[in-house]
């Protein structure tokens, strides 16, 4: 069965639910996405569809996705909907984050920085010091520094689907998506149990 789909994310909202509880949601507007190209591993080393979705008859965004080679039935020109996604039920949801550019520790790593008190320099968000001594005399990989921060493929699991209405596309699923509102997503059946 096809069980992921293209979405784009519309924003967040709240919901109250039967008991009166507000849930804060993320509303996603699913597909149709179309398939354009299936990949195979004796043509292409791989097995993969690349689907598009379309807002207003322009496609405003393509994605490729690694599928199981069982999965047979994705055929080009083929509209692919969102059936697997029920009230109640579990999804993941792949986006791009938010890119901050280059940002320092206190931003990228959630550093407290220095004290700014008498007596300390003008070094209040600097990170400290990240050497040792005579041994190793050298700064160790993954060191927490300053650098690119956001721009990357991030994977939500096991988002609770609050409302679905498989008419218009609308999703609404509790909790935060990744990506800036607009922006493409891709949303599948939970892998985990």
């Amino acid at each position: 069965m096809h069980n992921l789909v293209l979405a784009t994310k519309v924003g967040m909202t709240q919901i109250f639910d039967e008991d009166g509880v507000v849930q804060p949601v993320t509303v996603l507007q699913v597909g149709p996405c179309s398939v354009e190209l299936v990949r195979t591993a004796d043509r292409d080393g791989y097995d993969a569809v690349q689907m598009s979705i379309a807002r207003g008859g322009k496609v405003v965004g393509r994605k490729e996705s690694r599928i199981n080679p069982a999965e047979k039935e994705y055929a080009p020109g083929d509209t692919v909907g969102a059936h697997f996604v029920e009230a109640g039920g579990k999804i993941d949801v792949i986006g791009t984050s938010k890119g901050r550019g280059t940002s320092g520790v206190m931003k990228r790593h959630n550093f407290a920085g220095q004290r700014a008190s008498h007596g300390v320099k003008k070094v209040h968000r600097h990170p400290g010091s990240t050497g040792m001594s005579a041994d190793p005399a050298r700064v160790i990989k993954g060191t927490k520094m300053a650098g690119r921060y956001g721009n990357s493929q991030v994977t939500v699991r096991n988002l609770r689907v609050v409302k679905f209405d498989p008419e218009s596309g609308a999703l609404a699923v509790r909790g935060a998506v990744p990506g800036p509102n607009g922006g493409l997503v891709v949303v599948r059946k939970s892998v985990e149990p």
